[in-house]
């Protein structure tokens, strides 16, 4: 068993990949996703689905590491943007090397800041820095960094 991917239902899947491109160094895996049919509308329990996007390759993982699935659906829903305090799934984190250029790369690219950038130390760990924000499109992102 292994990991596979996450997906992020975006409004416009092209622009949010490219935040994801540009300020994680994530790679594309084609090929571009164009997907309908009686075979989706079974796994996903919509009617009429249909659906297109990208997977992303992840930093720090090779060619054949977990995706960031980024996909738009022809009939999008919106939904009221999540906390960290929501319950299911509430972020996705990167360890980078420094949080404030890769925060200040990411506000530059349309991402919105949540918190301030704080330190941490966790007894027989190190020393976390870390800080909240969110993407283009409202998901929440986490960047970190440990000085051991």
């Amino acid at each position: 068993m292994r990991f596979a991917h996450t997906n992020i239902a975006a409004k416009d899947w092209k622009c949010l990949s490219d935040f994801y491109i540009k300020v994680f160094n994530c790679k594309k895996k084609l090929p571009e996703r164009d997907l309908s049919g009686d075979w989706l509308d079974q796994a996903t329990g919509l009617t009429n689905a249909r659906l297109a996007g990208i997977h992303l390759l992840l930093p720090g993982h090779g060619t054949s590491g977990p995706t960031l699935e980024i996909f738009t659906y022809e009939n999008t829903h919106e939904s009221e943007p999540v906390m960290a305090n929501c319950t299911g799934y509430t972020h996705i984190a990167f360890e980078v090397e420094d949080v404030e250029t890769t925060l200040n790369h990411a506000l530059k690219n349309g991402a919105e800041l949540l918190g301030k950038v704080t330190e941490k130390r966790i007894e027989n760990v190190g020393v976390l820095k870390f800080v909240y924000f969110r993407d283009p499109e409202g998901n929440i992102i986490e960047i970190q960094s440990w000085d051991k």
